[in-house]
């Protein structure tokens, strides 16, 4: 093979050598949107969320929005004309869930479900949750929320977003926390945070990286 003409740069004596320990600038942080699902009226939503919610303090990879829907009030009823009132609702949530990269969702398992208020968010939106990874923490009695999330699997695939495999779930989760909040063995429960937000954080950056040279076809 003949290689005289092949296209090589000069190099001088003059140049700078490259900078071995030079790395690249670590990306922007993921919008992470973490969705409290329960609107129940003595909820034990806040503890598992605050708790999360220090973990996630611990990342730089995530800048976070709260959406809890204690505070959002959305009927029933569908509508492809919203009311302005509705409307004013769903202007809280709606520009929170399309600027997301990612999302986390905190349900309690009601009835081997997830709570009506989660379904009803979920409806309301199509786009804001497309190509766009999902991650579950979950608490309830001896399933830990387990059954509420692998049924979110399947209304998130209908919604063209990716969850993740692996959850933090609280069984029995009223006793591992103490009156002041805190994981009484947190070990564990540390490990599976993590374990989730690597993944999650994983699928956001390559799924955000994918569609900004192809944008996603529904």
């Amino acid at each position: 093979m003949d290689i005289t003409n092949a296209s090589t740069a000069p190099v001088s004596a003059s140049d700078p050598a490259p900078d071995a320990g030079s790395a690249a600038p670590a990306p922007a942080p993921l919008a992470l949107a973490l969705v409290v699902a329960s609107d129940r009226e003595g909820r034990f939503a806040p503890v598992v969320t605050d708790w999360f919610r220090s973990r996630l303090a611990e990342r730089a990879d995530f800048t976070v929005t709260v959406v809890d829907l204690a505070d959002i009030d959305l009927p029933t009823a569908l509508s492809y004309d919203p009311s302005p009132a509705v409307r004013a609702e769903l202007a809280k949530v709606t520009p929170v869930l399309e600027a997301a990269d990612a999302y986390v969702v905190v349900t309690p398992e009601y009835n081997h479900s997830f709570p009506a208020s989660l379904k009803n968010l979920i409806d309301r939106h199509y786009t804001e949750w497309q190509a766009k990874p999902v991650g579950f923490v979950s608490y309830g009695g001896i399933s830990g929320g387990l059954r509420a999330v692998e049924q979110l699997r399947q209304v998130y695939a209908e919604m063209h977003a990716v969850t993740v495999r692996d959850t933090v779930s609280f069984h029995h989760a009223h006793g591992l926390f103490d009156a002041d909040g805190r994981h009484k063995d947190p070990a564990a429960a540390e490990g599976a945070a993590k374990t989730l937000l690597d993944q999650l954080g994983w699928w956001g950056r390559a799924l955000k990286d994918a569609k900004s040279v192809r944008p996603y076809g529904a």
